[in-house]
């Protein structure tokens, strides 16, 4: 008998039934699974606590951004007032959409999907608990820091969108840009580790017999959603980094006369910005693609369909950036390229669109609140839709760009592609939040406040722009045929208010103290409503076998039978958190993939980054050196408790008839995470190859020195080293694939040997090659380069050390043999990248014919 086939416990079924009765077994789960109280709530990883987290900071921040649009619709109200000074209205109109697109929208809805999804695929949690909850308190900390400009009164006043040169240290000065780019920047790891997590979670955790033809349409909402954070974000985080090296440092990545181009900031900012209004309506259109067919009463029809169109409509979505710099000047073949790339997304977005109508119109439809929303949601998006295929028009762009008749444009798109979905997904979901039901007479007040002022707002504003009306104007002269389209816009915002207060006074109201819901209230096809209202931490009790696509409507038994523990994975006198891992396509069970529990390392490391970030703005870097360091040791020291340390695996031990933990196998969550981490990371590296082909043809001024500054020899040998060094990994992976690990520990000290030699030849071939950063945006993308491939390398040489290390404690061998794995993928990508970065920097200037 091997290890894993030794028996734990009792625990198994007989004749059918449970040894253990529910009581007991719940004490058991809950012993393992339970969520700590006082300052220990601090520690808690739980998929269902992280997810309310954000859901409710995420609130508290459209609470926030919606007081300051009261505010400026209070001064836009009647022509001529004045009772907002320019400055703080320029800050207010910043902030308003900072508030909304990265502290509001994105974050809220990931709280949703953190919430749902691993419910609704049938897993007790997400693949890496820890980094969900790191991911909190990015964003918790890196919104902290934000609004804490507007507390000080130097909030950023340059536009959401910060544009070049603007925003640069010349025409901004002081710490009011510096917040932005460094507060955004620490927020956007928040996203891009949600990201990662629900793409791992969703392709290698879903119960037992979840095919990826039978998954949820919310899932595969969630997954485009969650890649199109890993690409997309990346260029925004690149581009912040430019523009803060740049005004802290003065490396002239914007300014002409050094060699930059404002434009590239535009071009960077825009490959995030436009994927990211698809980013926010994707989960928002999953959400009614999974309200529709429960109130329909019938499945949604042409799911493979719609599986299609959010695919089509994510991959295209990275296609249309440039619609939105229509007016600064770019090539009128790309203009045409980008405006018929801009009608295009239309198709897919149809699709869905009719897929929803044919549902309703061959179901059976019951209209309860969250239909209300759904219905609204639906005639407003079309209306949005419609105005963003006029904007595609170039000469019509040309006509209302930065007038009030966008803005119209982007709230349609935005707040009624996302803000109704959301409530519509709120009320269906609160049930289950909060195990009570809320109130149908506040509800549909709430609705028809919120509808009626969202249209007299909005819908008038398009009026506004068509007469001129410029966006960002902090007052008006009487004469200009603005005065009544204002004012009624003003009105509508304000019954708009009223509405969402209603909402949130039925949501918390009935939250608390509203009447007792039902097991499964509304009659729901998927997983998530098998659980207990309000779940408990575990989610399921046991984890079930599934075989289509509405597997409450296909097996109605099934809350019953898995509180009952009737299916799989019931043991837990191991003491470990555990969940299915399964095939990425067929859903056939793989492994068992044991998760960590609570802990303080994910919260102090997002602390030490956030004293890494105010170093920063307090331009005290010694003081932000020392916190990277304490955050880079924590990290590290989190990392150590992973894979067969006992900390993570109390037991390694699996009952009889189970699949190993995968902490035992050459597969797990782990290889994914590391995969999709690396896209993440090739997305900010190909966006600086982009920025550095970019200057090098389109700058007006760029600057080559007469001969070259690298020195390409020392340059050259490092560039050499990774590839050798992965080369020898991948031969020691081989040799512990085959079952010897005989060299395992010696090998890997010699790599990270390799590693330190890498290291130190960057370091002279840098020092040697004489760049003056500060002078040319050629040398100061190159140093951008060096540290780039700098950090990569002493990032592999500290990943080979602690394998070493590992293997000399016996947590890596034969027997453990996942980690060495994860090393391989990190020596793969930096060895691809430095040569690419070699070829770019000294290849590619030869070629050219320059320096």
């Amino acid at each position: 008998m091997t290890d894993h086939e030794a028996p734990l416990s009792q625990e198994r079924e007989h004749g059918g039934k449970p040894l253990l009765d529910a009581a007991e077994q719940h004490n058991k789960l809950v012993r393992v699974w339970g969520n700590p109280g006082g300052l220990r709530v601090l520690t808690v990883v739980n998929h269902t606590a992280i997810g309310r987290y954000f859901m409710i900071t995420g609130a508290v921040f459209f609470i926030i951004g919606g007081l300051m649009a009261m505010l400026m619709r209070t001064q836009l109200a009647l022509p001529g007032q004045d009772w907002i000074p320019p400055h703080i209205y320029n800050q207010l109109f910043t902030m308003h959409g900072t508030v909304m697109m990265f502290l509001f929208a994105v974050p809220i809805l990931e709280g949703v999907a953190l919430y749902v999804i691993p419910k609704m695929i049938g897993a007790r949690d997400l693949a890496f608990p820890r980094l969900s909850a790191l991911g909190y308190y990015c964003y918790l900390f890196g919104g902290i820091i934000l609004m804490t400009s507007v507390v000080l009164g130097i909030a950023p006043d340059t536009g959401w969108f910060m544009y070049t040169p603007l925003s640069d240290a010349v025409y901004t000065p002081g710490l009011s840009a510096d917040f932005w780019l460094i507060g955004i920047t620490f927020i956007e790891i928040s996203a891009v580790a949600a990201g990662i997590e629900l793409v791992v979670s969703i392709m290698r955790t879903r119960t037992e017999g979840m095919t990826l033809q039978t998954m949820p349409l919310f899932a595969w909402y969630i997954l485009a959603m969650s890649l199109m954070i890993v690409f997309g974000f990346p260029p925004l985080i690149l581009a912040s980094i430019l523009l803060e090296l740049e005004r802290a440092a003065g490396l002239p990545f914007y300014d002409v006369l050094r060699g930059g181009d404002p434009i590239l900031w535009q071009h960077l900012f825009w490959l995030f910005g436009h994927p990211e209004v698809y980013i926010i309506f994707l989960p928002a259109a999953g959400i009614i693609s999974t309200i529709l067919p429960v109130f329909a009463r019938r499945p949604m029809v042409g799911y493979r369909w719609v599986v299609v169109s959010v695919i089509s409509t994510a991959f295209i979505s990275f296609g249309l950036w440039v619609h939105h710099m229509f007016t600064v000047g770019i090539p009128q073949l790309a203009q045409a390229f980008f405006s018929v790339a801009s009608m295009m997304v239309a198709v897919p977005t149809g699709i869905q669109i009719f897929a929803w109508l044919a549902t309703l119109w061959t179901g059976r439809p019951v209209f309860e609140v969250p239909m209300l929303w759904t219905i609204g949601f639906l005639v407003i998006f079309v209306i949005g839709g419609l105005t963003g295929v006029m904007l595609a028009l170039v000469p019509f762009n040309w006509q209302v760009h930065d007038t009030h008749f966008v803005v119209a444009h982007m709230h349609y798109v935005l707040v009624g592609g996302m803000f109704f979905p959301l409530v519509a997904g709120l009320y269906y979901w609160w049930p289950h939040l909060t195990g009570r039901m809320p109130s149908k007479v506040l509800a549909h007040w709430g609705f028809w406040l919120t509808f009626v002022g969202f249209n007299l707002t909005f819908l008038v504003m398009h009026l506004t722009g068509l007469l001129g009306m410029p966006r960002r104007v902090y007052t008006y002269d009487a004469g200009m045929g603005w005065n009544w389209p204002n004012l009624v816009s003003s009105i509508g915002g304000f019954v708009m208010a009223a509405g969402i207060a209603v909402v949130i006074l039925d949501l918390v109201l009935h939250g608390l103290a509203g009447r007792r819901a039902r097991i499964n209230p509304w009659q729901a096809d998927t997983l998530e409503w098998a659980t207990a209202t309000p779940p408990a931490p575990y989610n399921f009790v046991s984890l079930p076998k599934v075989s289509g696509r509405h597997p409450l409507w296909e097996q109605p038994d099934l809350p019953e039978t898995i509180a009952e523990g009737r299916h799989g994975l019931t043991s837990i006198n191991h003491g470990r958190r555990e969940t299915w891992g399964t095939d990425p396509v067929s859903g056939r069970i793989r492994e068992i993939i044991h998760l960590p529990g609570n802990s303080w390392w994910p919260f102090f490391s997002a602390l030490a980054l956030a004293f890494m970030c105010i170093g920063l703005l307090a331009k005290v870097y010694v003081i932000a050196l020392a916190a990277a360091l304490v955050a880079l040791g924590l990290l590290l020291r989190w990392a150590w408790e992973n894979g067969t340390h006992p900390a993570a695996a109390p037991d390694g031990r699996t009952a009889a008839g189970e699949p190993p933990l995968h902490s035992r196998t050459f597969d797990g969550p782990g290889l994914w995470g590391m995969g999709v981490t690396l896209l993440a990371n090739g997305s900010l590296y190909m966006s600086l190859l982009f920025g550095w082909f970019y200057l090098w043809t389109v700058a007006p001024q760029w600057q080559l020195p007469e001969h070259s500054h690298l020195h390409w020899p020392l340059l050259l040998a490092a560039s050499l080293l990774m590839p050798l060094g992965w080369l020898w990994l991948r031969r020691l992976i081989a040799r512990l694939r085959a079952g010897d690990d005989a060299r395992l520990q010696q090998g890997l000290w010699w790599l990270a040997l390799l590693g330190c030699g890498q290291c130190l030849l960057l370091i002279a071939g840098w020092w040697r090659s004489a760049l003056v950063p500060g002078d040319t945006a050629h040398d100061a993308v190159i140093t951008v380069f060096l540290m780039y491939t700098l950090l990569h390398c002493a990032l592999a040489t500290v990943m080979a050390l602690m394998q070493a290390w590992r293997a000399r404690r016996g947590y890596v061998s034969r027997l453990a043999p996942y980690e060495p794995l994860l090393v391989e993928y990190w020596w793969g990508y930096s060895a691809v990248t430095t040569m690419v970065s070699f070829a770019a920097l000294v290849l590619w200037p030869l070629g050219w014919g320059g320096a």
